[in-house]
């Protein structure tokens, strides 16, 4: 990540999680204006691609490590921002995001995270998910869709989950985009304002919105649950959209360089092919 801004100072620390603590609006390690927050995403990003080329190339060459960017956040905490702005900066042929909506009846046959599994990037992929598994133990809590006993024993499932990820050569990066009620409230009226973005609001989210405190309970729990050394929470504040993509791009640069990705060397003689692509004899 670049000076100043480490996973360290966005990373939840272990223990009983209190959103209400947590600001929304802060810039952790970052003390420039909006200006300059969107002008250090735009140079992350040729940094950003590169790596993520050099993951995507070594895939095929045999290197079985891949990225797992969980995107969870409240209605309008900029999970769609981020693919566009951040997420967009990368190859998308060495990408894969899936969105994660309400179940299809096929879906409700098998455990909850049999589409999840479906979904995992293969090696060299970096993976998004626009919502996750984790929406089995929120609004699934929330909205009493599963008995209290299913939702602890996914606590456990989601945990074992990752670590088998984890074991099997997967980088798990999760963030939860950290919106404030009066932000939110503030979106959702510029969706309502703007013809162009009525396509956007659905009614049902002030259904949602009012179960605002039912649900930063069930972010509370499930982030205490599945807060592990193997697969930490990131917190990202998520009331100023510029700093939100800044902090999900350097988490993503920093996971990509922990992984040191190398290009793949040559299977072939070059020096034979570059000769008989000019027409020269190959140096001795």
């Amino acid at each position: 990540m670049m000076a100043g801004m480490t996973p360290e100072l966005l990373r939840l620390p272990p223990g009983p999680v209190d959103l209400t603590a947590v600001p929304t609006r802060a810039k952790p390690g970052f003390d420039g204006d909006k200006a300059a927050g969107k002008q250090a995403l735009l140079d992350l990003g040729p940094e950003l691609a590169e790596r993520q080329e050099r993951l995507f190339a070594a895939g095929t060459a045999g290197f079985r490590r891949s990225v797992l960017l969980v995107l969870q956040g409240m209605d309008t905490s900029g999970k769609g921002g981020t693919l566009r702005h951040t997420v967009g900066l990368m190859d998308p042929q060495g990408v894969r995001i899936s969105s994660f909506k309400a179940p299809s009846e096929e879906e409700r046959r098998h455990d909850f995270l049999w589409r999840i599994r479906r979904a995992l990037p293969a090696p060299g992929l970096v993976g998004v998910f626009d919502r996750s598994h984790y929406e089995d133990v929120l609004i699934q809590r929330v909205r009493s869709l599963a008995p209290p006993e299913e939702i602890e024993r996914r606590y456990g499932a989601i945990n074992d989950f990752e670590r088998e990820l984890v074991d099997g050569g997967t980088v798990v990066l999760k963030c939860m985009l950290h919106i404030s009620a009066d932000e939110q409230k503030e979106r959702l009226l510029a969706r309502l304002d703007d013809p162009t973005k009525h396509w956007k609001y659905n009614p049902g989210d002030l259904d949602e919105r009012a179960l605002w405190p039912q649900y930063r309970e069930a972010y509370e729990v499930a982030l205490e649950r599945t807060n592990t050394e193997h697969a930490p929470w990131y917190v990202v504040p998520a009331d100023r959209k510029w700093y939100r993509n800044l902090a999900i791009g350097g988490l993503l640069h920093h996971a990509l360089t922990s992984l040191d990705p190398q290009w793949p060397a040559a299977d072939f003689d070059v020096e034979h092919e570059r000769a008989r692509l000019t027409g020269e004899e190959p140096v001795a």
